[in-house]
Protein backbone atom coordinates (compact mmCIF):
# COMPACT_ATOMS: atom_id res chain seq x y z
CA UNK A 1 0.00 0.00 0.00
CA UNK A 2 1.22 3.51 -0.49
CA UNK A 3 0.56 6.90 0.99
CA UNK A 4 -0.47 9.89 -1.07
CA UNK A 5 -2.98 7.98 -3.20
CA UNK A 6 -5.48 10.31 -4.87
CA UNK A 7 -9.15 10.30 -3.84
CA UNK A 8 -11.35 7.54 -5.24
CA UNK A 9 -12.77 8.59 -8.59
CA UNK A 10 -16.13 7.46 -9.94
CA UNK A 11 -14.28 5.46 -12.60
CA UNK A 12 -12.27 3.62 -9.93
CA UNK A 13 -15.38 3.06 -7.83
CA UNK A 14 -17.03 1.49 -10.87
CA UNK A 15 -13.97 -0.69 -11.53
CA UNK A 16 -14.11 -1.94 -7.95
CA UNK A 17 -17.85 -2.64 -8.27
CA UNK A 18 -17.35 -4.80 -11.36
CA UNK A 19 -14.53 -6.73 -9.68
CA UNK A 20 -16.77 -7.29 -6.63
CA UNK A 21 -19.72 -8.37 -8.77
CA UNK A 22 -17.58 -11.00 -10.45
CA UNK A 23 -16.08 -12.08 -7.12
CA UNK A 24 -19.51 -12.43 -5.52
CA UNK A 25 -20.92 -14.77 -8.18
CA UNK A 26 -17.74 -16.83 -8.46
CA UNK A 27 -17.20 -17.30 -4.71
CA UNK A 28 -20.53 -19.07 -4.31
CA UNK A 29 -23.77 -19.42 -6.22
CA UNK A 30 -25.85 -16.25 -5.95
CA UNK A 31 -29.04 -16.64 -3.95
CA UNK A 32 -32.45 -15.43 -5.14
CA UNK A 33 -31.97 -11.97 -3.58
CA UNK A 34 -28.57 -11.40 -5.19
CA UNK A 35 -29.83 -12.63 -8.56
CA UNK A 36 -32.72 -10.20 -8.26
CA UNK A 37 -30.38 -7.29 -7.53
CA UNK A 38 -28.06 -8.26 -10.38
CA UNK A 39 -31.13 -8.61 -12.60
CA UNK A 40 -31.78 -4.89 -12.20
CA UNK A 41 -28.43 -3.98 -13.77
CA UNK A 42 -28.89 -2.47 -17.19
CA UNK A 43 -25.25 -1.72 -17.93
CA UNK A 44 -24.82 1.42 -19.93
CA UNK A 45 -22.92 2.64 -22.94
CA UNK A 46 -19.98 0.89 -24.54
CA UNK A 47 -18.84 -2.70 -24.57
CA UNK A 48 -18.45 -2.94 -20.79
CA UNK A 49 -21.95 -1.55 -20.26
CA UNK A 50 -23.34 -4.08 -22.73
CA UNK A 51 -21.54 -6.93 -20.95
CA UNK A 52 -22.91 -5.78 -17.58
CA UNK A 53 -26.36 -5.54 -19.14
CA UNK A 54 -26.06 -9.12 -20.44
CA UNK A 55 -25.22 -10.36 -16.93
CA UNK A 56 -28.23 -8.42 -15.65
CA UNK A 57 -30.59 -9.90 -18.25
CA UNK A 58 -29.44 -13.47 -17.67
CA UNK A 59 -29.73 -13.00 -13.90
CA UNK A 60 -33.28 -11.65 -14.28
CA UNK A 61 -34.21 -14.75 -16.29
CA UNK A 62 -32.39 -17.21 -14.03
CA UNK A 63 -33.75 -19.47 -11.32
CA UNK A 64 -31.61 -19.54 -8.17
CA UNK A 65 -31.82 -23.33 -7.79
CA UNK A 66 -30.81 -23.82 -11.40
CA UNK A 67 -27.89 -21.39 -11.04
CA UNK A 68 -26.76 -23.31 -7.94
CA UNK A 69 -26.75 -26.56 -9.94
CA UNK A 70 -24.82 -24.83 -12.73
CA UNK A 71 -22.30 -23.50 -10.20
CA UNK A 72 -21.84 -26.98 -8.75
CA UNK A 73 -21.40 -28.53 -12.20
CA UNK A 74 -18.94 -25.87 -13.33
CA UNK A 75 -16.81 -25.44 -10.22
CA UNK A 76 -17.37 -28.41 -7.88
CA UNK A 77 -18.57 -31.58 -9.65
CA UNK A 78 -18.28 -35.09 -8.23
CA UNK A 79 -14.49 -35.18 -8.29
CA UNK A 80 -13.96 -31.69 -9.75
CA UNK A 81 -15.94 -29.24 -11.81
CA UNK A 82 -15.67 -28.50 -15.51
CA UNK A 83 -13.48 -25.54 -14.59
CA UNK A 84 -10.95 -25.33 -11.78
CA UNK A 85 -10.95 -21.67 -10.66
CA UNK A 86 -7.49 -21.52 -9.10
CA UNK A 87 -4.36 -19.76 -10.33
CA UNK A 88 -2.22 -22.73 -9.29
CA UNK A 89 -4.20 -25.15 -11.42
CA UNK A 90 -4.32 -22.94 -14.51
CA UNK A 91 -0.64 -22.04 -14.27
CA UNK A 92 0.97 -25.31 -13.16
CA UNK A 93 -1.67 -28.04 -13.47
CA UNK A 94 -1.60 -28.62 -9.72
CA UNK A 95 -3.59 -27.24 -6.80
CA UNK A 96 -1.92 -25.24 -4.03
CA UNK A 97 1.31 -24.76 -5.94
CA UNK A 98 3.75 -21.83 -6.37
CA UNK A 99 1.10 -19.30 -7.48
CA UNK A 100 -0.72 -19.75 -4.16
CA UNK A 101 2.50 -19.21 -2.24
CA UNK A 102 3.12 -16.02 -4.22
CA UNK A 103 -0.40 -14.71 -3.56
CA UNK A 104 -0.05 -15.36 0.16
CA UNK A 105 3.27 -13.52 0.25
CA UNK A 106 1.79 -10.49 -1.52
CA UNK A 107 -1.30 -10.44 0.68
CA UNK A 108 0.90 -10.48 3.76
CA UNK A 109 3.01 -7.65 2.34
CA UNK A 110 -0.17 -5.66 1.65
CA UNK A 111 -1.55 -6.28 5.13
CA UNK A 112 -4.44 -8.41 3.84
CA UNK A 113 -5.48 -11.91 4.89
CA UNK A 114 -8.11 -14.49 4.07
CA UNK A 115 -11.13 -14.46 6.36
CA UNK A 116 -11.00 -17.62 8.49
CA UNK A 117 -14.54 -18.63 7.53
CA UNK A 118 -13.62 -18.75 3.81
CA UNK A 119 -12.62 -22.31 2.90
CA UNK A 120 -11.08 -21.56 -0.49
CA UNK A 121 -7.35 -20.85 -0.82
CA UNK A 122 -6.26 -17.36 -1.72
CA UNK A 123 -5.53 -18.14 -5.38
CA UNK A 124 -9.24 -18.78 -6.09
CA UNK A 125 -10.46 -16.44 -8.84
CA UNK A 126 -13.04 -14.84 -6.52
CA UNK A 127 -10.41 -14.06 -3.89
CA UNK A 128 -8.10 -12.45 -6.44
CA UNK A 129 -10.91 -10.36 -7.92
CA UNK A 130 -11.99 -9.22 -4.46
CA UNK A 131 -8.39 -8.29 -3.65
CA UNK A 132 -8.25 -6.11 -6.78
CA UNK A 133 -11.44 -4.36 -5.64
CA UNK A 134 -9.92 -3.77 -2.20
CA UNK A 135 -6.73 -2.38 -3.73
CA UNK A 136 -8.80 -0.03 -5.91
CA UNK A 137 -11.32 1.29 -3.37
CA UNK A 138 -9.43 0.80 -0.10
CA UNK A 139 -12.40 -0.57 1.81
CA UNK A 140 -10.05 -2.05 4.45
CA UNK A 141 -7.71 0.90 4.83
CA UNK A 142 -5.31 2.77 2.60
CA UNK A 143 -5.89 2.39 -1.11
CA UNK A 144 -3.13 1.05 -3.32
CA UNK A 145 -1.72 3.32 -5.98
CA UNK A 146 -1.94 2.38 -9.65
CA UNK A 147 1.50 0.80 -9.71
CA UNK A 148 0.61 -1.49 -6.80
CA UNK A 149 -2.65 -2.39 -8.53
CA UNK A 150 -0.69 -3.10 -11.72
CA UNK A 151 1.79 -5.28 -9.83
CA UNK A 152 -0.97 -7.41 -8.30
CA UNK A 153 -2.88 -7.63 -11.60
CA UNK A 154 0.20 -8.58 -13.64
CA UNK A 155 1.44 -11.11 -11.09
CA UNK A 156 -1.75 -12.84 -10.03
CA UNK A 157 -4.45 -12.32 -12.68
CA UNK A 158 -2.94 -11.54 -16.09
CA UNK A 159 -1.05 -14.86 -16.48
CA UNK A 160 -4.17 -17.04 -16.25
CA UNK A 161 -7.49 -15.31 -15.54
CA UNK A 162 -8.13 -14.33 -19.19
CA UNK A 163 -8.01 -18.05 -20.11
CA UNK A 164 -10.33 -18.88 -17.21
CA UNK A 165 -12.88 -16.27 -18.29
CA UNK A 166 -12.64 -17.36 -21.93
CA UNK A 167 -13.33 -20.93 -20.81
CA UNK A 168 -16.22 -19.74 -18.65
CA UNK A 169 -17.76 -17.68 -21.45
CA UNK A 170 -17.80 -20.80 -23.64
CA UNK A 171 -19.67 -23.07 -21.20
CA UNK A 172 -22.90 -24.63 -22.43
CA UNK A 173 -26.09 -24.87 -20.43
CA UNK A 174 -25.45 -21.82 -18.26
CA UNK A 175 -26.35 -18.50 -19.89
CA UNK A 176 -25.71 -16.67 -16.61
CA UNK A 177 -22.17 -17.97 -16.11
CA UNK A 178 -21.37 -17.61 -19.83
CA UNK A 179 -22.33 -13.92 -19.49
CA UNK A 180 -20.20 -13.67 -16.33
CA UNK A 181 -17.30 -15.12 -18.30
CA UNK A 182 -17.76 -12.60 -21.10
CA UNK A 183 -17.85 -9.73 -18.59
CA UNK A 184 -14.72 -11.01 -16.86
CA UNK A 185 -12.87 -11.33 -20.17
CA UNK A 186 -13.76 -7.80 -21.16
CA UNK A 187 -12.88 -6.31 -17.76
CA UNK A 188 -9.44 -7.89 -17.79
CA UNK A 189 -8.83 -6.76 -21.36
CA UNK A 190 -9.76 -3.16 -20.47
CA UNK A 191 -7.64 -3.28 -17.32
CA UNK A 192 -4.61 -4.64 -19.20
CA UNK A 193 -4.91 -1.87 -21.79
CA UNK A 194 -5.20 0.81 -19.10
CA UNK A 195 -2.29 -0.56 -17.08
CA UNK A 196 -0.15 -0.66 -20.25
CA UNK A 197 -0.32 3.15 -20.28
CA UNK A 198 1.37 3.47 -16.87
Amino acid sequence: MSEGVVALTEADANRARVYMLLAAVLAQPPNKDLLSRIGRLNGGDGDLGAAIGAVGRTAAEADADQVRRQFDRLFIGLSRGELVPYASYYRTGFLQDRPLIAVRADLKRLGLARVRSVPEPEDHIAALLETMAVLIDGRFGTRADELEQLRFFDTHLAPWAPRFFTDLSAVSGSPFYAAVGALGSLLLEIEAEAFALL
